[in-house]
């Protein structure tokens, strides 16, 4: 499987929150960064042109990758849409649905990291912590977790195709 996922989730203790973005592709675990403030368009297009695209011309560098993101509004943003346009032969960028079911199996991962966090004794109890403790269980993952969550992608289509859309196990 020659594809890279990627997204952004918040992780909450102390009072505030952590949004990270990451990704993943079956061989490994990109980087995860920490997003200091909202992310934007000019936000993410820097983290897809600094991040992403190294990541992916290292890993395909015969362009044949895959690289899915969801629609978030930033990244819809045309600014985004016309990178991606200008480096569409260094890999694919796959096309997502208006209102999909959530197939991203990076949502399971992000849920992994967070059960990893629920598990600490103590808890983190300040932003720095929490960081720290998303930071650790990010690359304390096992390569067959997220090697798991991208075999199960047929079948999580299937299943959906099966529900015409509607909810299924996953």
């Amino acid at each position: 499987m020659k594809a890279c996922t990627c997204m952004s989730t918040t992780l909450q203790a102390g009072g505030g929150s952590v949004m990270v973005w990451g990704m993943f592709s079956w061989h490994d675990l990109g980087p995860l960064i920490r997003v200091e403030q909202r992310l934007n368009s000019t936000t993410y297009l820097s983290i897809v042109a600094d991040q992403v695209h190294p990541i992916m011309l290292m890993a395909y560098p015969n362009g044949d990758g895959f690289f899915q993101q969801d629609n978030a509004p930033c990244h819809g943003a045309l600014i985004v849409q016309e990178w991606f346009q200008e480096h569409e032969g260094d890999f694919t960028l796959l096309r997502w649905p208006p209102q999909p079911p959530d197939l991203n199996p990076i949502e399971h991962l992000w849920d992994e990291v967070k059960r990893a966090i629920r598990q600490l004794v103590p808890q983190p109890s300040n932003l720095t912590e929490l960081g720290s403790a998303i930071h650790q269980a990010w690359c304390q993952t096992p390569r067959i977790t997220f090697q798991h969550l991208l075999e199960s992608v047929p079948r999580r289509i299937a299943a959906v195709l099966k529900a015409k859309g509607g909810p299924t196990k996953y």
